[in-house]
């Protein structure tokens, strides 16, 4: 697929794309030769979609978008040594780093969560001032 049918697919624009691949958080599609087209794979569109699900979900910055991919990459590579090695030891320090990045997210999440509940409860403030205003403007009129 090329690079507008992979932003398409994923709600983003080709510029996007680039820069992605640009900063490292998004692979390059590959050798490619002058003027040729980049071919991107199903597995570029499940990348891309993830790092836009999260840095719309959590409001990520660009350098925090690139530590959770780079702890995903790990979990991924984890993985693949589970199903390499039998030795319940390094099984063991397989999940022991899954979870300490598990962690690491949920801490994340609850940091964006106080300041989404800061940010509502500012709102709430704000619409009730202006529930009184209005409030008061009734009583003058009528």
């Amino acid at each position: 697929m090329r690079i507008g049918e992979l932003a398409r697919a994923t709600g983003t624009t080709p510029r996007t794309v680039r820069y992605y691949e640009e900063i490292g958080l998004l692979p390059g599609s590959g050798e490619r030769s002058a003027g040729a087209h980049r071919e991107y794979t199903e597995a570029d569109v499940e990348r891309l979609g993830e790092l836009v699900r999260l840095k719309h979900l959590l409001g990520l910055s660009l350098d925090e978008l690139r530590e959770v991919m780079h702890g995903e990459d790990a979990r991924a590579q984890r993985r693949r040594e589970w199903h390499e090695t039998e030795d319940p030891v390094e099984r063991r320090r397989l999940v022991e780093a899954g979870a300490a990045h598990a962690e690491g997210l949920l801490e994340l999440v609850r940091r964006r969560q106080v300041d989404l509940e800061a940010y509502e409860s500012e709102l709430r403030e704000r619409r009730a001032k202006h529930e009184r205003l209005l409030e008061s403007l009734r009583e003058t009129v009528s």
